[in-house]
């Protein structure tokens, strides 16, 4: 199945992926790709790989996961010789919620197998990655919220916030989640992104400002409810 791309700006592109919608971003610069968040499985990965080389000509060299879950994480081995940032989690923790989500157990091992050697570099403080081209990119580290390691990724004016936001459906707040924390991130991903950037989430569509501070004042009234 063929990955279709949208360009939010020149050089600045997301996707997202049949099945649970996840989104991918891609920011290129004049040696190779950065890339936001993995995809689900190897397969999904060297599709990502495929339609960016046949789109930009240019191979992936960076890849930042945003947090670790499968749907964002379990396709990080499937892009050799990239540098790889962000925390991973445990593979085989990652493949299990795979396959409880309905991924079959093959393409979950295939992700597990294809993980040996990748070592990711965790986001423990504001940082910046440079693509040569004059282009910079900025990461920082926004967790505990969605999970103990939430991590965003901005370039110019575009902010992807992986899970931090959603906009396709609630934000999801599994056992891994701090709701009691997840305002707070939200306030600093907003002092850090500003009022006028386009904020890309997890899942869902792009959004703005305004969405962000209104899913923040949802987040507490939940996180005020338990």
């Amino acid at each position: 199945m063929e990955t279709s791309w949208e360009e939010l700006a020149a050089g600045v592109l997301r996707t997202r992926l049949p099945g649970w919608d996840e989104t991918v971003g891609a920011i290129a610069g004049p040696r190779g790709v950065l890339l936001i968040d993995a995809g689900p499985s190897p397969a999904a990965a060297g599709r990502i790989r495929a339609g960016l080389r046949a789109l930009l000509g240019l191979p992936v060299r960076w890849v930042v996961l945003t947090h670790p879950h499968f749907d964002h994480a379990l396709g990080a081995g499937g892009y050799p010789g990239a540098r790889v940032f962000g925390t991973l989690g445990d593979p085989l923790e990652l493949a299990a919620d795979a396959v409880r989500h309905g991924m079959p157990e093959r393409e979950a091992a295939e992700g597990v197998a294809a993980l040996r050697g990748v070592r990711a570099r965790p986001v423990t403080g504001k940082a910046s990655l440079y693509l040569g081209g004059g282009r910079t990119v900025s990461l920082a580290p926004f967790g505990p919220a969605h999970t103990p390691h939430d991590v965003a990724v901005k370039v110019d004016r575009t902010v992807f916030t992986g899970d931090l936001v959603e906009e396709s459906g609630e934000p999801q707040a599994g056992p891994d989640a701090d709701l009691a924390a997840w305002p707070g991130a939200l306030d600093r991903l907003l002092a850090w992104g500003g009022q006028d950037a386009r904020y890309v989430p997890g899942h869902g569509a792009v959004v703005d400002a305004a969405f962000v501070a209104a899913q923040r004042t949802a987040l507490a009234a939940r996180a005020g409810a338990q």
